[in-house]
């Protein structure tokens, strides 16, 4: 079991590793207004794509008859027609992206990004499916060669193109190279099936997660729309970086985390109480270690990979590790719910952090800064952490323990407020007081 945890989170990690240097290198070799314009492609197709998901491949792991070969066929069909109108809605809504982004000009690159849905939709599914029996090995060469493949090509296109279009070919190489290795990797042939009755299945497990997936483009993208649409596209340039070097480690702890509990919780075992107390605590264990990480190396990773263009970017740093790291932590008490098919807690948990961007447009109109951006969303995952909570001990009977969360809380608080030395010792206190945490990883 050790072995597969490891697994998955070397895998995650290789992915935001390479992820986090393709990001850095595009920065690095494109003026500051153009790695923003890059940002706002992440931003168009993560709109398009998250306002179209189902949740097929968590159903797939979740569902008992995840192994029959027609369930599969039938996911794979649905998503097949979801990626088609995906690719068409954006297609069709380039030149209003564009206008909102305040770069009319480039309105058909948006256009070409409608390729990556189509591609995403053409994924074969066995590897989600093998990840019920723990293996995970395909998933993983899956993400990871994909990233590697957008890098390489990232110094040829900057040597031709030398703008925002660098960018733009690295991501589309990256959709289909991701679209070829997983089919390389899967064990069974590729089919498609229209089967109305698993259609209809999925529609019930899918709607809660399709509106947590539009919350959660709101929870990632909405603050950078908005200091794109009201402070320019310098501040964004530096928002975006800031977002980029602490969301990605952050993905990868909650991804890990979802892949690894997920087959167990949703085993429906009587260790379903203990694996939910440990979820959610690696999830704080999680957050501890992202802020202490970006508290030592942020600054330097800055100042000599990016160099004095990104130095607004240093005091942004620490702030936004907090806010990923309650993120982390909201995540664990949604997986042990969805585990026992409640999918709606996620979808509520981040309805706090999607009202705070209302807060975060007001406050930017009344002349507020980024880091204010920055607090107010850290306010909205907060509260949404303890709606995350509740919500667990509603639908599972199951409580968050009370200590390990006061000590995650603590933490927080030193990592903004006191000096490195006192959040490093706050946050070794804050994971001796994770029980459950602790004892599971000894028994393994």
């Amino acid at each position: 079991m050790l072995k597969s945890a490891l697994l998955i989170l070397s895998g995650n990690a290789a992915f935001s590793v390479f992820l986090l240097i393709r990001n850095l290198a595009v920065a690095t070799l494109i003026p500051l207004e153009d790695y923003a314009i890059a940002a706002t492609f992440m931003i168009a197709m993560t709109a398009v794509e998250m306002a179209s998901t189902l949740g097929l491949q968590q159903q797939i792991v979740q569902a008992d008859k995840g192994e029959d070969v027609r369930f599969q066929a039938a996911l794979q069909g649905f998503q097949v027609v979801r990626g088609l109108l995906a690719g068409v809605v954006l297609f069709v809504a380039a030149g209003s992206i564009a206008g909102f982004m305040g770069v009319p000009q480039i309105a058909w690159a948006y256009q070409v990004l409608a390729v990556i849905p189509v591609l995403n939709a053409l994924h074969h599914f066995d590897m989600h499916r093998l990840n019920r029996q723990m293996v995970f090995g395909p998933l993983i060469w899956t993400k990871v060669v994909p990233i590697v493949a957008s890098l390489l090509v990232i110094w040829p296109l900057a040597t031709t193109l030398g703008d925002y279009r660098v960018m733009l070919w690295a991501l589309v190489v990256q959709a289909a190279v991701m679209t070829v290795m997983s089919h390389v990797t899967a064990q069974r042939s590729y089919r498609l099936v229209w089967d109305r009755d698993i259609i209809g299945e999925s529609l019930r497990f899918g709607w809660p997660l399709l509106l947590n997936s539009i919350f959660l483009f709101g929870v990632f993208q909405g603050d950078k729309i908005i200091v794109g649409h009201v402070l320019g596209l310098e501040p964004l340039a530096l928002f975006a970086m800031g977002f980029t070097l602490t969301l990605a480690p952050s993905l990868v702890m909650a991804n890990s985390i979802q892949n690894f509990f997920l087959p167990q919780l949703s085993k429906g075992d009587a260790r379903f109480g203990m694996l939910a107390q440990v979820t959610s605590q690696t999830g704080l264990f999680g957050g501890v270690v992202l802020v202490i990480a970006v508290a030592v190396l942020g600054a330097p990773l800055v100042d000599v990979v990016l160099g004095h263009k990104y130095a607004g970017l240093v005091p942004l740093l620490v702030p936004l590790a907090v806010l990923q790291a309650i993120r982390i932590a909201k995540a664990g008490p949604s997986i042990a719910a969805m585990a026992k098919g409640h999918t709606t807690n996620a979808m509520w948990a981040n309805v706090p952090r999607l009202i705070s961007l209302v807060v975060i447009w007001v406050a930017l109109h009344q002349g507020a800064d980024l880091i204010t951006v920055i607090w107010i969303g850290c306010l909205g995952e907060f509260v949404g952490l303890i709606v995350a909570g509740a919500l667990m001990r509603q639908r599972t009977g199951v409580k968050v323990a009370v200590v390990p969360f006061i000590g995650a809380c603590a933490f927080w608080a030193a990592a903004v407020m006191a000096p490195w030395w006192v959040m490093v010792i706050v946050g070794l206190v804050g994971v001796g007081l994770m029980r459950d945490f602790r004892l599971y990883i000894r028994r393994k």
